[in-house]
């Protein structure tokens, strides 16, 4: 089963999904409250490298995770006060911190551990997969020993507490005093504001939050996927992440499958390279690589004219005298 292509597809989406899932839910609150966070990639770059480092230092992941959220918070604060009390461009400040980050991590990184801008291999330091009890004595079981070992089991904490995060974000926007605040400062902020609601205060716990989330995405990339940092490894997962939020129109559910979309075609990619394909033949790598960004422009293009964003979306709140 396991020398199966499909059987390997589906565990590879599964483990593809998580940077996807843990950035378009931070960028959900942070665009839910009315701010666009175009600077995703950078936060999630800068998280990888910290958690990385720090991870490494102290030959402990936890400790890793932990420096890289506070990478994340820190960036996403600066973008916070650019974008909400200054009321500066908020696609200039996201892409601003994007670009920043893709060349100071590769600076630092060669600067501390001299191996062109990436950090040691973290060995014991890398996060470890979960077994879940009974998988040894299922794994000779066709089908089940599968499912348990490699489908359900066989994954690190990050990736169960990503999918976990779904339930948790649609409680929080929707049956929550702070999700029905969330949604009115980036749908009215003016009615919200007269209803007695910080829409400062609330767009700064929404870029906060965004911040935490998105740290595991670039620590999940950095001591789970790959086990140490390389330059701009994510790849464009950031925007990838975007996409996907368009493509669910906002909303957690439809969100999550955008992510597990992307995720399964980036399985797809490994699956097919370097492989001769009935009537096409061997696809250059290249091409394959092609995929999920041909795949981005099909979606926004077919999309876009569809989706409904908040209404205040990129709109800097004026308070009303």
């Amino acid at each position: 089963m396991e020398d199966f292509q499909l059987a390997s597809i589906v565990v590879s989406t599964i483990r593809n999904a998580p940077v996807l899932i843990f950035a378009a839910m931070a960028g959900l609150f942070a665009e839910r409250s009315g701010v666009i966070d175009l600077g995703l990639e950078g936060k999630i770059l800068a998280s990888a490298f910290v958690s990385a480092g720090v991870a490494y230092a102290y030959q402990d992941p936890w400790i890793g995770i932990a420096a890289g959220i506070l990478a994340s918070c820190a960036l996403a604060m600066v973008q916070a006060f650019v974008s909400i009390t200054q009321k500066g461009n908020q696609l200039v400040a996201g892409m601003a911190i994007n670009i920043a980050m893709s060349g100071l991590t590769f600076v630092v990184a060669q600067y501390f551990f001299q191996q062109g801008g990436r950090t040691p291999d973290l060995g014991e330091a890398r996060l470890g997969e979960v077994i879940l009890p009974g998988t040894t004595a299922l794994a000779d079981i066709p089908f089940l020993g599968w499912l348990v070992g490699s489908v359900i089991g066989g994954h690190s904490a990050l990736v169960y507490f990503a999918f976990l995060l779904l339930p948790v974000v649609h409680w929080t926007l929707y049956h929550s005093r702070f999700g029905l605040r969330l949604r009115a400062c980036g749908e009215n902020p003016h009615a919200a504001d007269a209803a007695g609601v910080s829409v400062q205060k609330t767009r700064y716990t929404a870029m906060l939050i965004a911040g935490v989330l998105c740290s595991f995405s670039g620590a999940y990339l950095s001591i789970v996927q790959s086990g140490f940092f390389l330059r701009d490894m994510s790849a464009g997962a950031g925007y990838l992440a975007l996409t996907a939020m368009v493509f669910g129109n906002w909303r957690p559910l439809h969100t999550v499958l955008g992510c597990l979309m992307f995720g399964f075609f980036g399985a797809v990619q490994i699956q097919i390279e370097g492989v001769d394909l009935p009537v096409v033949g061997r696809i250059p790598g290249s091409l394959i690589q092609m995929i999920p960004y041909v795949l981005t422009v099909v979606v926004l293009a077919g999309l876009m004219a569809k989706s409904v964003a908040p209404k205040a979306l990129g709109k800097p709140f004026v308070k009303s005298r």
